[in-house]
């Protein structure tokens, strides 16, 4: 159970960098590297495409590691084997058959003796 808990803390940070990794890039080229001086064929010293690839690269790598996080995650869901018992008496108790109840409320003659 523990391990389950820290593949989904795992996999939200995995996904939110992920989703400001990719909000900080632009489709056509500018994003953060237009901010340093514009495109890529005109820095000085390549750290505009340098940025840029750091960005495409870290963009790979957080969209396989979160992709392998889901998947390994599946390894680590509790089943029957592994529930606290609570939750197994919790289980047996949803599972058991209702028996009939009486469909008339007891009067009041028939509860005093």
């Amino acid at each position: 159970m523990m391990s389950y808990t820290l593949f989904l803390v795992l996999i939200m940070i995995v996904a939110v960098l992920l989703v400001l990794i990719i909000m900080v890039q632009n489709p056509k080229g500018g994003g953060l590297s237009s901010s340093f001086g514009g495109s890529g064929s005109q820095s000085i010293g390549g750290g505009v495409q340098s940025t840029t690839n750091f960005l495409d690269k870290s963009t790979w790598t957080l969209s396989i590691a979160l992709l392998a996080l889901i998947l390994l995650s599946n390894f680590a869901v509790p089943n029957k084997d592994n529930l606290p018992e609570d939750t197994m008496i919790q289980e047996t108790l949803d599972n058991r058959d209702v028996q009939d109840l009486p469909t008339q409320a007891p009067t009041t003659t028939d509860t005093i003796q």
